[in-house]
């Protein structure tokens, strides 16, 4: 395996996000105290002093996918012009899905709600109706179309690099080539970016399994009575870890694809069984309800700052600070991976298909969740059946959440069936993380990244949250990398930049087209992101030009002192 490493690893790549690991949790694990302090105030700084930025973003991401969709480069073919999608949609959908999302789902769907009723934005008072209106509405705005819109920043520029200009490399350093320059984006700035990203991804796995660990250690005390304790909520990441390694060991379509076809069919069972058992017609209403409250709303709720909360006079909620812009900085960090992952599963689409596939299908099974499990929780909350709010408050979110499975006909099956789901979402979700970690930290990807480098990084991944699980300093590491993926607002920026910028440039060189599908089939000889290029772009060129009769492109290709 040596000279296979040597062969296919990135060393930069691999051993500095091994480095920036070690450096971050060495610190967290010698001195626990006061790095969790430093943390806090680091976490303290971005949402408070950068969250504007944060805001922006999401505004941005929505907007950007709009001009995406479209624009001429939503035609564009992922893939060769007889190639069809590699997945079904119900398969890329559910793949996609369980990727995004992960346990998380099952734990906020449930829950969130329940925050919002007790301290409402835009200065409602808790515990109102008005505050019960917002709470059921502000959770399909956090995990609708804007989180989906940031997933797919990288997704886009990735895809294309991949699929249509045929690089064998799944990094983001790859695909902001059009931005930084071959030199750069293969020298050290586009090495940084790649650590950056691998150590988001490291930590925000430690978040994945932070809250799907608790479910199932719970869910298993339920069904077998053992206990909660530490030693069952390792051997549950054990359980979890030699799932998803197994299913990094098979590949993408035997194991990732497998498992999330039956995560889709367990979500939907357990969605309709509870959808027609509970509250039906109360479900209905307040998820249309709390749908059109988003629509009328989401771009106040997108923007609201609360601006006048450094003034004695006016209340300062904190709302967007804790909830908003912390959700836009968590969706950043898993951005690279979810859209990477994205991309790597869309051969066979067009952009605008990717696009408005990975939106629709994202947010439509996110609104499920919460307008069937959590109106169940507000109607058992209201009904009186079930004071939601006060065992929550009590006893935490998770036994709150168990409390309202154990009012269902047959909760012992819900029980299962919900804790099997957590099982397998936080095997899903690692196994598309560890699978595009590998692929970022090899040098070429032709199929998929090597076996033993995806069943490395399975088990890598979760071998630091348990470590950090010991010592109690899993939430730390999780605010730690919201803080390391600061520099991915710029990133962010650079990468709609880049898709923009190459789409553009090959559409000129493209014979005239009016199909509904557009294949990148002729590039121009003296290609702007390669040492032999040169970045001037002539301003004659246009979409009518044909393959005969290309403009040229002035300057000598060997030194325009602008193409790095």
């Amino acid at each position: 395996m040596s000279s296979n490493f040597r062969e296919i690893i990135d060393k930069p790549t691999f051993f500095g996000a091994l480095t920036l690991l070690l450096l971050v949790t060495a610190p967290l694990v010698l001195y626990p105290e006061v790095g969790a302090a430093w943390v806090l105030v680091a976490k303290g700084f971005v949402t408070d002093k950068l969250g504007v930025f944060y805001l922006a973003l999401g505004v941005g991401a929505i907007l950007f996918m709009v001009y995406i969709v479209f624009s001429d480069i939503g035609q564009i073919k992922l893939g060769t012009p007889e190639e069809n999608p590699e997945f079904s949609t119900l398969s890329w959908a559910s793949m996609l899905f369980c990727a995004g999302i992960g346990a998380s789902i099952l734990y906020w769907s449930m829950v969130e709600w329940i925050y919002y009723y007790q301290a409402p934005p835009f200065q409602v008072e808790g515990g109102t109706p008005e505050a019960a209106r917002w709470a059921v509405a502000y959770g399909i705005f956090h995990w609708g179309p804007l989180a989906w819109s940031i997933y797919l920043i990288p997704a886009l520029p990735i895809a294309y690099f991949y699929y249509v200009r045929n690089h064998s490399v799944l990094k983001i350093s790859e695909a902001l080539m059009p931005v930084l320059g071959e030199q750069r984006a293969q020298g050290g700035i586009g090495k940084l970016i790649d650590v950056l990203f691998v150590f988001g991804m490291l930590g925000g796995g430690a978040t994945t399994l932070g809250i799907a660990a608790p479910l199932i250690t719970q869910g298993a005390h339920e069904l077998l009575g053992v206990p909660t304790g530490l030693g069952t909520q390792i051997t549950v990441l054990m359980i979890c870890t030699l799932i998803f390694g197994y299913s990094a060991f098979v590949g993408l379509k035997k194991g990732i694809r497998a498992l999330s076809n039956v995560n889709m069919w367990l979500s939907i069972a357990l969605l309709v069984f509870v959808f027609l058992v509970g509250p039906t017609l109360f479900m209905l209403n307040t998820g249309l309800d709390a749908l059109g409250r988003v629509l009328d709303n989401i771009f106040h709720m997108a923007s609201w700052t609360e601006p006048f909360a450094e003034f004695e006079q006016f209340p300062d909620t904190h709302f967007p600070q804790d909830w908003t812009i912390f959700y836009w900085a968590w969706w950043l960090v898993f951005a690279p991976s979810v859209g990477l992952f994205i991309a790597r599963i869309s051969r066979g689409r067009t952009i605008k298909a990717m696009v408005v596939g990975s939106i629709f299908f994202g947010t439509l099974g996110c609104f499920l969740f919460f307008m069937v499990l959590g109106n169940y929780g507000v109607y058992l909350q209201f009904s009186g059946e079930l004071d939601v709010v006060q065992v929550l408050n009590e006893q935490g979110a998770t036994a709150a959440i168990f409390s309202m499975l154990k009012t269902l006909p047959g909760s012992k099956l819900v029980i299962l069936v919900y804790t099997v789901l957590a099982l397998i979402f936080t095997a899903t979700t690692f196994d598309s993380i560890s699978y595009i970690l590998a692929a970022v930290v090899q040098k070429e990807v032709d199929e998929e990244p090597a076996r033993w480098n995806r069943v490395f990084w399975a088990f890598a991944l979760s071998l630091m949250p348990v470590t950090l699980m010991f010592l109690g300093g899993l939430d730390t590491l999780q605010t730690a990398s919201v803080i390391g993926g600061v520099p991915l607002l710029v990133v962010a920026l650079m990468l709609c930049i880049s898709i923009v910028k190459a789409a553009h440039y090959d559409l000129r060189y493209q014979p005239s087209y009016e199909e509904k599908e557009i294949y990148i089939e002729d590039f121009p000889k003296d290609d702007p992101w390669t040492k032999e290029g040169d970045w001037q772009i002539p301003t004659h060129a246009s979409h009518g030009v044909s393959h005969d009769d290309k403009p040229h492109i002035e300057g000598d290709p060997g030194s325009h002192p602008s193409r790095l």
